[in-house]
């Protein structure tokens, strides 16, 4: 495999990168931010996924091309969803049509369903998104159809909330509050049942997507998992700092966090206040049988390794995660306040 990893200086991208190396590929990112940890054999192109001529040029000779360049919930910025997650997956689309590509495989994301009416939500479950980038996404996927139909073989990955080790982003402010020994919150009961993914699970599943012909759609997530009560008592449990889980009704916490992120006075976004305190969980069943996919975590292990590794290389990490949103620590703003008064 000769592959062109987009997104390759993100935090999933990375990670894909450096498995797919290990395993013995070819392989070469294509972002606009360098990665100071990215391996001296892996070639980097220095390319907006918007500037449709260059892609001509960068995707040529690429067997494989794996799509993860996105704008995410924290980025806040409609026309960025669009010009990034919409319009720039047409164009490496395109690209990789005419340069012959044998196989693309998209990273979507559960955002594309919103808040489902019924769980588990399964492949052909009608995709409802609830904020921009849910939609934009969403549109990526209809993009992915469109050039399919035209004889490009694409593959469509959709995960739960991805952990792992390296994963800052808005974890950061969970994992931080926890060291400290701050109470964290759930919505309402937090009795919602919750999938998380993790991310070398995930490029596992990207990989054998790859290697499957014919274009197909697959729901990715783990296979044990709970409330987000349970996960986030264990992980209490697990750091032994004095954190404990304190319940905060559903209406009030939802308005605040719409208005903040508004206001921009913290980092959370649409998706989050969407999503916190609602269930949602995948049927994984159709990546098992057809990709043999069987993931490794459960949301407990996960959690704990996303913390642990936190607590070890936090003070490091962001110097290497050039922009990336979920290899970057985020400004608390108006929650650290917040942590006060559970």
């Amino acid at each position: 495999m000769r592959a062109l990893v987009t997104g390759g200086s993100g935090y999933f991208g990375s990670l894909l990168v450096r498995k797919m190396r290990d395993e013995g590929h070819e392989v070469a990112v294509l972002d606009v931010n360098d990665a100071s940890d990215r391996p001296v054999d892996v070639m980097f192109h220095g390319v907006d996924i918007r500037d449709r001529r260059a892609l001509m040029d960068c995707v040529r000779g690429y067997t494989h091309v794996f799509h993860n360049v996105a704008q995410v919930p924290l980025a806040k910025d409609k026309r960025l969803f669009r010009s990034v997650n919409v319009d720039g997956t047409a164009n490496i689309l395109e690209a990789s049509l005419a340069a012959g590509v044998r196989k693309f495989v998209y990273t979507s994301s559960s955002a594309v369903f919103g808040v489902p009416l019924s769980n588990p939500v399964l492949e052909d479950t009608p995709p409802e998104p609830g904020e921009a980038y849910g939609a934009a996404k969403l549109e990526g996927e209809r993009k992915c159809h469109e050039v399919s139909a035209r004889g490009l073989d694409v593959s469509i990955i959709r995960p739960r909330t991805i952990l792992g080790h390296g994963r800052l982003g808005i974890f950061q402010i969970l994992f931080e509050w926890i060291r400290k020994g701050l109470n964290v919150p759930v919505l309402g009961d937090g009795n919602n049942v919750y999938q998380f993914v993790h991310s070398d699970d995930l490029a596992t599943a990207c990989m054998l997507a790859a290697a499957r012909p014919g274009p197909a759609t697959y729901n990715i997530g783990a296979a044990e998992f709970g409330t987000m009560r349970e996960a986030l008592e264990g992980l209490c449990a697990h750091a032994q700092t004095g954190s404990k889980v304190r319940s905060v009704p559903m209406g009030l916490a939802v308005a605040g966090m719409k208005l903040t992120s508004v206001l921009g006075l913290s980092p959370l976004g649409a998706y989050h206040a969407l999503m916190y305190g609602r269930s949602m969980y995948f049927d994984i069943g159709k990546a098992q049988r057809e990709l043999a996919f069987t993931p490794r975590f459960t949301n407990a292990e996960m959690l704990r390794q996303s913390y642990d590794w936190y607590l070890m290389n936090a003070s490091g990490a962001a110097a290497a995660c050039g922009q990336s949103h979920h290899r970057s620590p985020v400004k608390q703003g108006v929650l650290s306040l917040f942590a006060r008064f559970l």
